[in-house]
């Protein structure tokens, strides 16, 4: 199955002409996208809990939705292969590989036994040393990273993925020092570049934790511009580090309402620098693995009066804000997804009416 393409996701979104609300298709990275994604990280390793994610998958394309967010460690690769059986399933209902945005993740070692999966897979290989190997979990080699795009792809049954992510990247530098950190990102592009030319990767980039929200210049703390600038110095100015994915919720606002970057001298949020630097933003934990589905505040019910649920109350608020491309949801059962994609009929919030709630939190 090769990769997502401009004229079948704008072909997708044409299947929901009149059923979804203005505002719910964005474009990004060339293509057509929904503003809800699916996330596969929460559940058991268990059968039962791939069915559902199987199910959820299916139902969430066939509902609008069509990026789908998984990695490689996520349920110890049992997400992916999920992914990969609805991807199967969805051929068979009239849809296309090449209408759905798949994006996965490398950089966590998908084991029980991270060290022994990383000395007897890794190491021994020669894709990578054990001092690239960060909290006993954690690398971003190139030989490592090639391993586990290959992985992916062998789970998901695909050519390519659409994005790829360096999952946590931050966590590195809990080891090693900021210059250190940036040759092995410039490594780490590089090798993707590489991914790119072969057809293996559209696109990619980092799916982040806290190292966007962080103040600026903190231990742990990223920089989009400086990081754009590394991108360049690998592929020019025609390089593929195009999307980020950060959390963003009622509870961790910090992407839109922190100034945690600076971008040509002046200190901005988030959010504008990525869309003055061209990034596009996919944002996690939309409800906070389920905190914000139920108990918000009344204000928020009485500012959203057309959402009859806190769940779509809270990704209605993260999907509105200016710059966000999509927000994504863990949705791991089919009564999730439905309830949830009730949302894509309903426009999203004008930029006047999102900074009115964001001031009255």
């Amino acid at each position: 199955m090769s990769g997502a393409t401009a004229e079948a996701t704008v072909a997708y979104a044409g299947r929901f002409d009149g059923d979804i609300a203005p505002g719910s298709f964005r474009r990004a990275l060339g293509l057509t996208v929904s503003s809800l994604g699916l996330g596969t990280y929460l559940g058991r390793e268990d059968d039962g809990s791939d069915r559902a994610y199987r199910e959820a998958v299916v139902a969430a394309v066939e509902a609008g939705v069509n990026v789908i967010d998984t990695a490689v460690n996520y349920r110890l690769e049992r997400s992916e292969r999920a992914v990969g059986e609805a991807l199967g399933d969805l051929t068979g209902r009239g849809f296309r590989r090449e209408e759905i945005v798949v994006a996965t993740k490398g950089g966590y070692v998908p084991s029980c036994d991270p060290e022994a999966y990383f000395e007897e897979r890794i190491v021994r290989a020669g894709l990578a040393t054990r001092g690239d190997l960060v909290a006993g979990c954690h690398c971003i080699a190139p030989g490592y990273l090639r391993h586990q795009l290959r992985t992916s792809l062998e789970n998901l049954g695909v050519e390519s993925v659409d994005v790829y992510y360096l999952h946590n990247p931050e966590q590195q530098l809990d080891a090693v020092e900021p210059e250190v950190f940036l040759a092995r990102v410039r490594d780490a592009f590089a090798g993707l570049e590489e991914a790119v030319a072969l057809g293996q990767v559209g696109v990619y980039g980092m799916a982040t934790w806290n190292g966007y929200r962080a103040p600026r210049g903190s231990r742990g703390s990223l920089s989009l511009e400086a990081l754009v600038q590394v991108a360049r110095e690998v592929g020019g100015e025609g390089h593929h580090f195009r999307v980020v994915q950060l959390p963003f919720n009622l509870a961790m606002p910090e992407a839109y309402g922190h100034a945690t970057q600076a971008v040509a001298g002046s200190e901005v949020s988030f959010l504008e620098a990525a869309e003055g630097l061209g990034i596009a933003v996919m944002t996690s934990a939309s409800i906070l693995q389920g905190r914000l589905s139920r108990g918000l505040p009344p204000r928020l019910h009485e500012a959203l009066p057309e959402l009859p649920t806190d769940a779509l109350r809270a990704i209605q608020f993260a999907r509105s804000a200016p710059g966000v491309t999509t927000a994504l949801v863990g949705m791991g059962r089919v009564a999730h997804v439905r309830e949830n994609a009730a949302v894509l009929r309903v426009p999203p919030l004008s930029r006047e009416s999102l900074a009115s709630l964001f001031r009255s939190g």
